[in-house]
């Protein structure tokens, strides 16, 4: 039995992401603000409409009590006199009561025996002080109103009143169900709202994980279509930009291993090819010697294949940091001269060079160097028998320039773009007999652009090839100031 164990991708949970908590908290937060409107605004209404009744039955009770202090003497009659000169008014109850407490008028008996009449009230108007509450209870709203009746300076007696307001009090209960309706509602929205639109921003979410997830197992060319103009869609098209150049990375990932396995096999197989010859068959001594020579000359020419690969490597995933110094151009360009001036001699070529316009660049001298060593190698190499090199230096506005120029056969127009590519060869044939890899030129651009420099060339088929390689002049008198 064989139990395989498969990683599991973290599934995403709508109702534990964190928009949704977001939205919710906003849910909450809202509601408790609506509430408090409600509570306030019901509570304000109430008010207005205390102080209205407070104001309207004051004013009723005080004019009773004084049409009564009018009438000089306080009896039942003096009273009805008075309640007939001030004619109708609107109230449920009232009542005339004098110091003793003693009821003179009671416009409801019935009433009176039915209900609970605020001693308090009465007490209170007997001392000389208004008193007036108010309740207002399951749509009915209901005022008690009591005042001091004062003849000649003294409290006589004092006007009770009470009144229920049944119409007034539906529109503070209509009031509030409406104003608790559109609480609801907007409530409701606000719900309906934040679940919509976490759900449309979980969907979108989800859209980008699971790109994200595809691009992980591999398919860079998978992109994501985000519609809007919001974060998310701005976070899809950085996306796509980006799995766009994961597929471009891939794909010279891709072209590199390739590239280098090919041109790696062959070296290899010549010196299996060799080894086996030698092993299979009879050879004199002479024979095996030019055999294990050419080994040689294959292992050395795979040496220096793996040396390049790992330099354009290690090249890429570096930057010009502090080892950098300041130089001129001249005597690194004398020393590749004078090293390379055996195998000029070989080929028949003649190197000149003029050297009287060098400025002080910032770079690595082993990189300066190497970039040198590889533009004249290759102008010694790809030249014709008999021909010339000449290297010169220039100043162009604040750029100091390298001329490299040979008298070769020159790039075709089609291939000049491709030069700087890894692997790339003009001439296959000619490169593999010259030991050339496709990569000098590769490592050269590398660090001509690692130290701030610029690289290009031009060409004329059978005339020549010129490489152009410009560094910004580092001036040393203004670095000083």
């Amino acid at each position: 039995m064989v139990i395989t164990s498969e990683s599991k991708q973290p599934k995403f949970r709508p109702y534990g992401s964190r928009q949704l908590y977001y939205a919710m908290t906003y849910v909450v937060i809202t509601f408790f603000v609506l509430l408090f409107l409600n509570v306030y605004t019901s509570e304000n209404s109430q008010q207005q409409f205390r102080e209205s009744k407070q104001t309207l039955m004051l004013e009723k009770a005080q004019l009773t009590a004084n049409e009564i202090e009018s009438q000089e003497i306080l009896n039942t009659s003096t009273v009805l006199e008075a309640i007939r000169q001030i004619g109708s008014m609107n109230y449920t109850h009232l009542l005339v009561i004098d110091s003793q407490s003693n009821v003179i008028y009671d416009s409801q008996p019935a009433l009176t025996r039915d209900m609970d009449v605020m001693p308090s009230h009465i007490t209170r108007a007997l001392e000389g002080f208004d008193r007036f509450t108010w309740h207002y209870e399951n749509g009915t709203m209901t005022s008690q109103v009591a005042t001091p009746i004062v003849s000649y300076g003294t409290v006589s007696g004092c006007v009770y009143m009470m009144e229920f307001d049944p119409e007034q009090g539906k529109l503070i209960q209509q009031l509030q169900r409406n104003i608790f309706t559109i609480t609801l509602t907007l409530e409701i929205g606000l719900l309906i709202f934040a679940i919509v639109y976490a759900a449309s921003f979980s969907r979108r979410l989800r859209e980008i994980l699971h790109s994200m997830r595809i691009i992980q197992e591999g398919d860079y060319s998978h992109k994501v279509s985000i519609r809007g103009r919001d974060e998310l869609s701005f976070l899809g098209k950085e996306f796509n930009l980006l799995t766009e150049r994961l597929q471009t990375s891939e794909t010279k990932r891709a072209q590199f291993v390739s590239d280098a396995s090919h041109e790696l096999k062959t070296p290899l197989a010549s010196i299996k090819l060799l080894s086996d010859s030698i092993l299979q068959n009879d050879m004199d001594m002479q024979t095996v010697r030019e055999f294990v020579c050419d080994i040689g000359d294959e292992a050395e020419r795979l040496n220096r294949m793996t040396l390049k690969l790992l330099e354009l490597t290690r090249g890429e995933g570096s930057t010009t940091g502090s080892m950098s110094e300041i130089i001129y151009m001249a005597p690194t360009i004398r020393r590749v001269v004078n090293m390379l001036s055996s195998l000029a001699d070989k080929n028949q070529i003649t190197i000149e060079t003029d050297l009287k316009n060098d400025a002080p660049i910032l770079i690595q001298e082993d990189e300066l160097y190497q970039i040198i060593f590889n533009l004249v190698e290759n102008g010694i190499k790809y030249n014709t028998p008999g021909g010339s090199l000449f290297i010169s230096l220039h100043q162009h506005a604040d750029n100091t320039v390298l001329w490299v120029r040979d008298t070769g056969v020159g790039i075709p127009p089609e291939a000049i773009g491709h030069v700087f590519e890894r692997f790339y060869r003009v001439d296959k044939a000619r490169s593999r007999q010259s030991g050339g890899s496709g990569l000098g030129l590769a490592i050269v651009r590398n660090m001509v652009e690692r130290n701030n420099g610029q690289i290009s060339l031009t060409s004329t088929l059978g005339k020549g090839t010129t490489f152009t390689v410009e560094f910004p002049t580092f001036d040393t008198e203004v670095d000083a100031q």
